[in-house]
Order: C-alpha cells, then structure tokens, then sequence
C-alpha cells in the first residue's frame, strides 16, 4: 500500500513534463510564449490600395481651388481694394501651349475683377477668365502651364455610360481652401434628371438644366469640382445640391458629355454660340382664358404654347412673317408648351444657320414658318 501511493505521488508531480503540459495553461490552446518580465510590441504598417484610392491618386491633382475677388465698394463695406468674396474648385482638363484650361461654374467666377487658382500642391497662381455661360453654369479659366506638371491634367469619362448605383467621388473645397481637396463617396443615385433654374431670379424658372443626381456629399465650395468614376475619370462637374433642412444626400452635377460642346465655345470665343429668332416670349398659361379666347382668338382646346410679345426689326423671325401674338405650338413638327422647352430645343438641337420649321396660330388659325436661325449676339 506504501509503495502504491509514493508512485501515485510520482506520477501526479511528473504528469505536467511528461504530457507537455505546462502550470495554468489548457493542452487544448494555442502555446504563447513570453520572455520571463518582458512583452513583445509589433507596429503593423498597412499599404491599403483599393479602386477608390486609385481614383482619387489620378483625378484628385487636377482639382483646384478658385477664389473669386471683387473690387469693395466703400458705401457698401466701409472697405476699399479687391477682396476675396468666395471660393469654388475647378477642374484642369487641358494643357496647351503655354496654357492651361480649367473647367468650373459660372457662379463662382461671377462678377469678379480677379481669380486667384490654388492647385493641389498648394501653390497660388493667377488664372484669367477665358469664357462664362449662365444658361449651363460653366465657365473656362485660363492659367500658365508652367505650373502644370505631369498628372495635373484630368481625364474625361463617358457620362452617358454612367448607371444608377455605380459609385462616384466627388472631390473639391468645401466650406474653403480649409478643406481643400476633400473626397466625398456616393452613387448615381439617377441620369437624365432635369432641375428648373431660375437664372434672373424672378421667382420663374428659365431654363431646366440636365443633371446627373448623386448622394456624395457636395457642400458650398465644391461647386465646380469633379464628379469621378471609378476608374478615375471625370463624369460630371458638380454643380448644386438641395439645400433644405428636410433633404438629405441630393445633389447633382452637369454630364461630362454635356460640358464638352460649351467648353469648347468658351475657349474659341470666349461665349456660347447659340441660335436664336429674334423674339420676346410669354407661356400662353400666364395668360388669362378670357385674354387667350378674345384677343389671341385661341381655339379651346389650345391652352399652352409660346406667345411673341415682340419681334425684332429684320431678325430672323421678322423675315419668315412672324408677327407680335402670334402663338407658336410646335418646331420641326414637335410640340413645344412653354419658354423653356423651345429655348431647350432651340439650344440643344439646332445650330447658327439652321433653318426651323414654326407651327403657330395668328387669329385662330395655324400657319407655317420658316426661319433661318442667326447668332443670338447678333441681334
């Protein structure tokens, strides 16, 4: 019996180093081994590269900063001398020559005697408006392209290829050069949206711009930014967003494809060329039913289309016999029922020198037209 339990004894004190078990530790966890009164710190250094990374690397260079300065008028301020009134961003997209070219909006180089350009490096450098169009809200400034190194120029996508859900950055200046540079993510959130546009701010819309919708976050500042895909191409220039405290994540930006044609106006004449008839216009629906049956001699089932309150002397309209009330209710044969869709069509399907077909009624009945469009900044 004695001997019995010095063996059990043995074996209880010997089990641990036999089975390879050591004090406080489970045979069914992984081993970790410390040095006896010292711990092991590792710094992990992470080299993270993804598609978005990469798209911003290769678009992000070429979006800069633009400061608009103004002249201070003194019964105003109580200041003399040029002052900074905004800041907006802008898009470099060709380098020619002695020249650059940046792409940003109408509304953030109105007005302004001056346009300092900050780019991505952080230099400052003096950028000279080329060309401004408020119908789009484009507009070209023109900078030295000495300044411009390898990678500051940016590449154009194809904004009518874009998909609702496709990821998109939008990148620029919010609130400032504070925040220069600064990258939003989002998604097209729709293609194809029009927004009215109220240009003289008379409380009417003018114009219905065509936008790309998204919910990356445009803030005041990035006006004039990019829009980017994902491969790091610029699809749109931002442009507005929906500001009301009940909206959230709306904001759009003018398509690529719909940029190219005005920038290219804006750099060889400094303005857009655009066709034009010579007219004053009014919808029919602003006029009352009574005004629309008695003078305009209306039929009743006519109820929109565009009055001429005024033809210009040998303008185009004049010379194809257009005449003061006379109701225009198609061009080429489709209807057109307000100002703005036949300026839209105007616009953006004819040219300087088409010829346009008008439907019109003068004293109730319908008549046609031809005339022969001219440069709206020749009239």
């Amino acid at each position: 019996m004695i001997g019995g339990l010095i063996g059990a004894l043995i074996i209880a004190i010997l089990a641990p180093s036999i089975f390879g078990i050591k004090n406080n530790e489970n045979p069914n966890n992984t081993t970790i081994q410390q040095n006896e009164g010292k711990s092991t710190k590792e710094q992990v250094s992470l080299d993270v590269t993804t598609d978005v990374t990469q798209a911003v690397e290769k678009a992000g260079k070429g979006v800069v900063g633009i400061t608009n300065i103004q002249t201070a008028n003194f019964w105003t301020t109580g200041q003399e001398g040029q002052q900074a009134v905004g800041v907006g961003s802008g898009v470099i997209y060709k380098k020619q020559g002695d020249k650059a070219y940046i792409v940003t909006n109408h509304h953030v180089v109105e007005d302004a005697t001056e346009l300092e350009v900050t780019l991505s490096d952080g230099r400052k450098v003096p950028g000279v408006q080329r060309g401004s169009d408020v119908w789009t809200d484009l507009a070209v400034v023109e900078i030295s392209s000495k300044d411009i190194g390898e990678g500051f120029v940016n590449e154009f996508g194809d904004s009518d290829a874009l998909h609702i859900g496709e990821p998109v950055l939008a990148i620029g200046n919010p609130l400032g050069l504070e925040f220069a540079g600064s990258v939003t993510q989002g998604i097209v959130s729709g293609v194809n949206r029009t927004v009215p546009v109220d240009i003289n701010r008379d409380g009417v819309p003018d114009w219905n711009a065509e936008v790309i919708q998204t919910d990356a976050a445009i803030n005041p500042g990035n006006s004039g930014g990019a829009l980017v895909n994902i491969a790091g191409q610029v699809v749109g220039i931002n442009s507005m967003k929906i500001a009301q405290s009940a909206v959230e994540g709306i904001g759009f930006s003018i398509p690529i494809n719909y940029v190219i044609p005005i920038i290219e106006d804006l750099e060889k004449y400094g303005e857009v060329k655009r066709p034009a008839m010579g007219v004053t216009l009014r919808d029919v629906a602003e006029i009352s039913a009574y005004h629309q049956e008695q003078t305009l001699k209306l039929p009743k089932d006519i109820t929109s289309g565009i009055m001429i309150e005024q033809v210009l002397a040998n303008s185009p309209a004049a010379k194809a016999g257009l005449r003061e009330l006379d109701v225009i209710v198609a061009l080429d044969g489709e209807d057109v029922e307000d100002v703005v869709a036949l300026r839209k069509y105007l616009y953006n399907k004819k040219k300087v020198g088409d010829s346009m077909k008008v439907t019109y009624y003068r004293g109730g009945k319908k008549q046609d037209a031809n005339v022969n469009l001219t440069d709206e900044t020749r009239l």
